[in-house]
C-alpha cells in the first residue's frame, strides 16, 4: 500500500520558527525557552519531513526500477525457459534417430558377419575340394596317356564351353573342376612343341 506525500508549504514553517524566535526573545523566562524548543523541533521535524519525503522518492524510484528488472528478469526467464523445451526436444529426436541408425549399423553389421564367415566356409569346401582335384591331377599326370594335340586342342575347346555354361548356372565348382581340366590341357599343350 503506497502512502501519498503531500509536500510541505515551503514558506509557512519557517515563517512560523521566525515569528516563535521573536515571539521567544520578547518573552522571558520559561515560557521563551518552551518557544524556542519549539520553534527549534518545528525545524527539526520539517528537515526530518523533507529527508522522508526525499527517501520516499528515492525508494519509489527504486521499487519502480526493480520492477522493471524484474519484468525482464521474467521475460527473459520465459525465453530461456522456451529456448531449453526447444533444445531438449531436439535432443529427444537426436537421440532417438542416433539410436535408430545404431539399431540400422547393428543390424548391418550382424548381416555383413553373417556373409563373411558364410564366405569363408565356402572358400574353405572349394578349397579343400581344389587340393582334392589337385591331388587328383598330380596322381593323373604320373599315369599320363599319349594323345594327339588335336584332341587336347578339342577338349580345351570343350572345357571352355562347360566352364562358361556352368558360370551361367551359377555352378562354381562345376565351373571350377572345368577350368582345372583345361589348365591341365594348357600344361600338357605348353609342355609339348607345336607339330601342327
Amino acid at each position: 500500500m503506497s502512502a501519498t506525500v503531500v509536500p510541505l508549504p515551503p514558506n509557512p514553517a519557517s515563517e512560523t520558527i521566525d515569528f516563535l524566535r521573536r515571539m521567544a526573545g520578547m518573552v522571558s523566562g520559561r515560557n521563551g525557552e518552551m518557544l524556542l524548543r519549539a520553534a527549534s523541533m518545528i525545524e527539526q521535524l520539517g528537515q526530518r519531513a523533507m529527508s522522508a519525503e526525499r527517501l520516499y522518492h528515492q525508494a519509489q524510484e527504486e521499487s519502480t526500477r526493480k520492477a522493471e528488472l524484474r519484468e525482464s528478469a521474467e521475460l527473459a526467464s520465459d525465453a530461456m525457459v522456451g529456448q531449453i523445451a526447444a533444445l531438449r526436444a531436439q535432443l529427444a529426436e537426436l537421440t532417438a534417430a542416433t539410436a535408430a541408425e545404431r539399431a540400422a549399423f547393428d543390424a548391418e553389421r550382424g548381416k555383413l558377419l553373417e556373409l563373411m564367415q558364410h564366405a569363408e566356409r565356402h572358400i574353405g569346401k572349394l578349397t579343400t575340394e581344389l587340393d582334392s582335384l589337385r591331388a587328383s591331377v598330380d596322381s593323373l599326370n604320373e599315369t599320363a596317356v599319349s594323345v594327339p594335340i588335336e584332341v587336347l586342342r578339342l577338349a580345351r575347346t570343350q572345357f571352355d564351353y562347360l566352364s562358361s555354361g556352368f558360370a551361367r548356372r551359377g555352378d562354381p565348382i562345376s565351373q571350377a573342376m572345368s577350368e582345372i581340366g583345361g589348365f591341365a590341357i594348357d600344361r600338357a599343350l605348353t609342355a609339348k612343341p607345336d607339330n601342327a
